[in-house]
């Protein structure tokens, strides 16, 4: 008889705990889906920084003041924590100051809306194509260099000084640079099948032969950079094709991206390939047992955007690359439903998206971690918080967001 009593007295303050348990947390931010990384696992990173200058010299600048947006993609950094991360869009200085200073100054401080302060003791720079003046005409406007836009357009990649927009790779595993393969000098017209651009209106090739036998394929470099990470060694495939825009209708850019992310594929397939030699003179493509990841921002949507989408769907299917769940964020899906007009067009999943980029071009998934068969993708996402989620503030740093995956054997 007395138990009854006693139960009910319990249940009631059961409830009472979870009521003021509710009310605690009524109207609290949900929190951003960014699990653990499973013990053993890699993670690693893609991410476009925007952290270039219109002027030589101008990162040093920006990274010796108090810069907001090297300071939020160093936040987002030290939220995500991947083990290796390729930086797209980070200005190249050859002595690596920028990216000492970049490590010293940010990612070791603590940052508003970041975490712990990040150390990479590994890093990799090489030279890039973009702001590398061609002496030749490339753009076809009947002159050679010139100032701002016209100058760029010359450059082996498109840049207003030597070294913009290039790239960096961070790691706390060791990085083999001596085995390290770059592919700046490689010529667009060695590539069997080469996609060289063509005047719609008189049929003739946009180049002349003089300068179609010179063009170089990467707009700023292709990297095959091994990483010895406790897994084994991880060769990582680094590069940033140019945008398939800013060109006529020749589609000279539209060409080019789909070239720039065939190499890939070219690299990673059967075959001799003695025409795909690397600026030490090496030529073939990566072994068949090599591990890989593929990194960065290839400028190609799956279906949506001005690109040829032949190449990146390609790349996604090659036999190599691992099948897995596309990485994904519910901050893409918001910034889309916001956009609106320019999304109605829209084909993909917008929650696969990588970046916004403006009233005109929407939303589209441009960056990518690809990693290769062989491995375990336990966990992925786009780091894009809802715009009610914790961190929402510190991802605008960029027009686009770290995509991450986390990899075992």
């Amino acid at each position: 008889m007395m138990r009854t009593p006693l139960l009910l007295a319990l249940l009631a303050l059961v409830l009472a705990v979870a009521a003021c348990v509710r009310v605690n947390v009524h109207g609290e931010r949900p929190a951003a889906a960014l699990p653990a990384k499973p013990a053993g696992a890699l993670r690693i990173a893609s991410y476009n920084t925007s952290l270039y200058s219109d002027e030589a010299g101008g990162l040093m600048q920006r990274l010796q003041g108090d810069d907001a947006g090297a300071r939020r993609i160093a936040a987002v950094l030290q939220q995500v924590r991947p083990d290796i991360v390729l930086l797209n869009e980070f200005d190249y200085v050859a002595d690596g100051s920028a990216a000492a200073l970049f490590q010293s100054r940010y990612l070791a401080r603590t940052q508003p809306g970041g975490g712990a302060p990040l150390h990479y003791p590994y890093r990799y720079i090489a030279p890039v194509n973009t702001g590398v003046q061609s002496g030749l005409d490339l753009d076809g406007n009947g002159s050679v260099g010139g100032d701002g836009r016209d100058r760029g357009n010359d450059a082996w990649g498109y840049g207003l000084h030597p070294g913009q927009y290039g790239m960096l790779l961070l790691s706390r595993h060791p990085i083999d640079a001596d085995a390290a393969r770059t592919f700046q000098h490689l010529r667009w017209s060695a590539m069997p099948g080469a996609k060289r651009p063509v005047d719609p209106d008189s049929g003739r090739p946009f180049h002349a032969d003089a300068v179609w036998s010179q063009l170089r394929l990467s707009s700023k470099s292709h990297w095959d950079v091994p990483v010895r990470t406790p897994q084994g060694v991880l060769h990582v495939l680094a590069s940033h094709p140019t945008p398939p825009a800013f060109d006529g209708p020749e589609k000279r850019n539209v060409a080019r991206n789909h070239d720039e992310i065939r190499l890939w594929t070219e690299y990673l397939s059967p075959g001799p390939h003695d025409w795909l030699c690397d600026d030490a003179g090496r030529c073939g493509g990566l072994d068949a047992d090599a591990r890989f990841v593929i990194l960065g921002d290839l400028n190609n949507d799956p279906v949506d955007g001005a690109g040829d989408h032949e190449a990146i769907v390609g790349l996604i299917e090659h036999p190599r690359v691992l099948r897995m769940p596309t990485p994904r964020s519910d901050g893409a899906v918001e910034a889309a439903e916001a956009a609106g007009a320019a999304n109605l067009e829209h084909r993909g999943a917008h929650a696969h998206d990588t970046g916004s980029f403006g009233p005109r071009v929407g939303n589209l998934r441009l960056d990518y971690v690809l990693p290769s068969v062989g491995q375990r993708a336990v966990a992925s996402g786009v780091f894009w918080p809802r715009s009610d989620a914790p961190h929402a503030d510190i991802v605008d740093g960029t027009d686009h967001r770290l995509v991450w995956v986390d990899v075992a054997r």
